[in-house]
């Protein structure tokens, strides 16, 4: 068996099995976790190799140990020092995306969000539609939204959605994270065209 750390970009592991050997590559954000944390992950990656089932108490203790404020902040501050985030463009064929957002912040945030990187994602995305990424402070917004056809309050609703992340930012209770508070959800139902947008969003 043959087990290295890596500068991952993030709390990564993964394990292979090659040429008789065991491989495991671990973040470096591991190195200095707990005994009990250390035999939940080896139990879960190898019940992963052999297609087996994952004790719950391993991956109860796993995630309260990678959910931890202190754990969090660390694998943080590593995406912002060594991910890198592809960059498009703001001005795409048909919409402006900081066109948007200022007209956006103006009206429903009284102008006082800072604008973060906006950009067009690379890719005509139909899962992922948007997401903001506090790392690199970056919205993204899948491309496959700038087209003549598709609404502008569709385009506002997702931009309106990802800066409402700017305002609540991600809580923490215990080792749970809460990504749309109740704050952040009843803000999000205030957009005029809320309804109309998922409707348009269900269809896609």
């Amino acid at each position: 068996m043959h087990v290295r750390f890596y500068r991952f970009v993030g709390l990564n592991t993964t394990i292979r099995l090659r040429d008789g050997g065991i491989y495991v590559h671990l973040s470096d954000l591991l190195e200095a976790a707990p005994v009990s944390v250390v035999e939940a992950i080896a139990h879960i990656l190898l019940a992963k190799l052999y297609r087996k089932p994952i004790q719950r108490r391993h991956e109860a203790r796993y995630r309260q140990f990678v959910s931890s404020a202190a754990i969090s902040q660390q694998a943080e501050r590593m995406r912002q020092m060594r991910g890198r985030k592809n960059i498009s463009t703001a001005r795409g064929r048909h919409y402006d995306l900081d066109e948007i957002f200022d007209t956006l912040n103006t009206r429903y945030f009284h102008g006082l969000l800072g604008r973060p990187q906006l950009t067009w994602s690379a890719h005509h995305a139909r899962r992922a539609l948007g997401h903001y990424d506090a790392a690199h402070n970056t919205i993204v917004v899948s491309r496959v939204f700038d087209r003549v056809d598709t609404p502008r309050f569709a385009v506002e609703y997702l931009l309106y959605h990802e800066m409402l992340h700017l305002k609540h930012p991600v809580k923490r209770n215990g080792a749970r994270r809460c990504v749309h508070s109740r704050e952040f959800q009843k803000e999000e139902r205030r957009f005029p065209e809320y309804e109309a947008a998922m409707l348009y969003l269900k269809k896609l």
